[in-house]
């Protein structure tokens, strides 16, 4: 390969210059912008007070241990929950797709419940689900993350069995059409052929609902498990502080950050195969 020319080498060196100077505004910029930020809020008339009250290193150090012993109750209903979502939401998605008159019943009563649990906030489903289900007396007595998993489980299910349908519906009919013409059944079509190229079109949605359901998961403590957020709120009652509830609450913005960097990286990823002309 031939060296760059003279003018090659002097754009690349301006390039060079002008990326080392927008990130040197950048973070000049943030700076001022957070001590401006920082200021304000040190200086607002009521500082002192919330400063006690919800930035107490002393009831912060003191409430860890319990916190993060309920955070893996968390953790344990977020994989839970995110292994069965990921499960009924294909069956869902693959029987909302189902063609033909006789299949009506079932796509109506998919599409029935998807709507239902889609609009009733998970609050109300938690409610119903964890205080309702046991008072029926058909089941034995179940710990409450038990029924705060199926709550989640429930209304995550409506919301990413739509992702996968809007996914298998984005694949190019001719996909469909060719592997039929090959002698492939609908089953087989589906899983071989359509449910692949879905999974890689929607993987940026499904990411950040993984997202959302890894705050949620903080809900069941409304049923009395003793998870994070219900540790924390034992801690506030104890010592009339709240600082313990924003340790909570960073312990789940830690838990949220790599996933979110994740999807990040990967939506620009796969915009940039786009723009490429790649196969995606």
């Amino acid at each position: 390969m031939s060296a760059p020319s003279a003018l090659e080498l002097e754009r690349r060196a301006f390039r060079a210059r002008q990326s080392r100077r927008s990130i040197w505004i950048s973070i000049v910029s943030t700076l001022v912008f957070a001590a401006l930020v920082w200021v304000g809020i040190v200086r607002a008339p009521g500082w002192h007070t919330v400063q006690q009250s919800f930035f107490d290193p002393g009831q912060a150090w003191k409430a860890v241990p319990s916190i993060l012993q309920g955070l893996w109750l968390n953790i344990r209903v977020l994989f839970a929950s995110a292994a069965c979502v990921l499960v009924l939401s294909i069956v869902l998605a693959a029987l909302r797709t189902l063609r033909g008159a006789v299949f009506f019943p079932i796509r109506a009563a998919v599409s029935i419940y998807t709507d239902l649990f889609r609009g009733l906030p998970l609050l109300i489903v938690l409610y119903l689900v964890g205080f309702g289900i046991p008072a029926l007396g058909f089941f034995p007595r179940m710990p409450s993350g038990f029924w705060g998993t199926v709550a989640l489980v429930i209304t995550y299910t409506a919301y990413v069995s739509e992702v996968f349908r809007a996914g298998i519906d984005a694949v190019h009919p001719s996909q469909r059409l060719a592997a039929r013409s090959l002698g492939l059944g609908y089953w087989q079509t589906l899983r071989l052929v359509l449910l692949p190229q879905a999974l890689r079109k929607v993987t940026p949605a499904l990411m950040n609902d993984f997202v959302s359901l890894q705050k949620d998961v903080g809900l069941i403590s409304v049923l009395g498990a003793v998870d994070a957020v219900r540790a924390a709120q034992i801690q506030v009652s104890l010592a009339y502080n709240f600082t313990p509830y924003l340790v909570a609450g960073l312990c789940f913005v830690v838990l949220a950050v790599p996933m979110i960097r994740l999807t990040d990286w990967y939506s620009a990823r796969l915009q940039r195969r786009e723009q490429m002309g790649s196969v995606v």
